[in-house]
């Protein structure tokens, strides 16, 4: 699935992954590829993320919001740290 995390003033990751776990403003929550519509509120924390060849990346963000629609998953956060 096609995944991208973009602050106010940069596109902080954009790629394809296989699976993303996500800080959720009730409790942490995993995407996998043909997961259904979803709009969350997440706060600050990690957001883990693992691709095609089993590499994972940790991004910390500072809270914000994801959609999930169509394998495609869009993170509007308020700052992140790669």
């Amino acid at each position: 699935m096609h995944l991208e995390i973009i602050t106010p003033d940069r596109k902080v990751f954009e790629g394809e992954v296989t699976s993303a776990q996500f800080p959720g403003a009730d409790g942490s929550f995993e995407v996998l590829n043909n997961h259904a519509p979803l709009i969350a509120a997440l706060k600050a924390g990690d957001v883990t993320l693992t691709g095609g060849a089993g590499g994972r990346e940790v991004i910390r963000i500072e809270g914000g919001v994801v959609e999930v629609l169509r394998n495609n998953v869009i993170v509007l956060a308020e700052g992140a740290v790669a």
